[in-house]
């Protein structure tokens, strides 16, 4: 079933279906059954209530599957990969949520079950490198500073309240550029900035995919307008195409705040220390992926 220097069995597998995110249908578990059973396999899928996700992934994870698949948002992709590690099962993150950073990076941009049938048919194990900041893994892209107090509006507008969208945007509205980030890449000199990027070698333009860097960016956004589009739409937008841009290779980036830094990675958003480092961290999770050219 996977490929990669001869044939490898998977026998057994745990999926999670997010039923409980309005992107999943409520048949996917059935879906998912049947996909692996046409390969020979009897997959063991948990749809859990949005309240016992967590536990759900947790127990699948610690069931030490073959292969773990997830077909849920960017979050849980996330904690997937943080709790699996390098050394636990292998991962297969489906598009599952609003944004899908992940899964469309690994996958393409294609409906989940295209994407489970393309990997179990053609797919190979592959360790993913990306950045690691205070315990906390992300595999696409790290955004710190202003652009993150969006997030909490973005989540709202997500699940459907827009007063509560409203009053967590007008907040980060006001609190957007009452700080600037001081930050040093590597052993460069120490800088100012209202936002830091930090894109991985799996979704960097940048980067050859096996570079084992981050490609860093410095950006003085223009307004509150900036701010708001890199918040919410993250690695969509031109802001990478602005020539004022400058884009450098980083392994580690020390950065300061006078009150905490926030921060979105890969979609999700986090809040961090006055002081966090940021580096490069080579093995992060197994996938199960998929050759480029399919």
């Amino acid at each position: 079933m996977l490929q990669q220097g001869g044939v490898t069995r998977i026998r057994r597998v745990e999926a999670i279906a997010n039923v409980a995110s309005g992107s999943v249908n409520a048949d996917a578990p059935q879906q998912i059954e049947k996909i692996f059973a046409d390969y020979g396999v009897d997959a063991h899928v948990c749809a859990p209530a949005k309240e016992d996700l967590t536990n759900c992934l947790r127990a699948a994870v610690d069931a030490a599957p073959d292969l773990l698949v997830v077909l849920a948002g960017d979050g849980t992709a996330r904690a997937a990969a943080e709790l699996c590690g390098p050394s636990g099962p292998m991962v297969a993150p489906l598009p599952g949520g609003t944004m899908n950073m992940l899964p469309h990076a690994i996958y393409g941009v294609r409906p989940w079950q295209d994407a489970l049938s393309i990997a179990l048919a053609q797919g190979e194990e592959r360790m993913l490198g990306g950045g690691e900041v205070e315990g906390h893994q992300f595999l696409v892209a790290g955004i710190f500073g202003s652009p993150a107090l969006w997030a909490p509006a973005r989540e709202a507008a997500r699940y459907g309240k827009p007063k509560l969208a409203f009053l967590r945007a007008r907040r980060a509205a006001r609190r957007a550029f009452s700080g600037r980030l001081r930050y040093v890449l590597d052993t460069g000199e120490r800088e100012k900035a209202e936002a830091l990027t930090f894109m991985c070698p799996l979704a960097s333009r940048a980067l050859a995919e096996d570079e084992q860097v981050l490609e860093a960016a410095a950006l003085d956004l223009n307004g509150a307008l900036d701010a708001f589009k890199l918040g919410f739409h993250a690695l969509t937008g031109d802001w990478r195409d602005d020539p004022n841009v400058l884009v450098q290779k980083c392994r580690l980036a020390r950065i300061w705040a006078a009150d905490g830094i926030p921060a979105i990675l890969d979609g999700e958003s986090v809040r961090l220390k006055s002081l966090a480092e940021v580096r490069y961290r080579p093995d992060v999770v197994r996938v199960l992926s998929i050759p480029k050219d399919v």
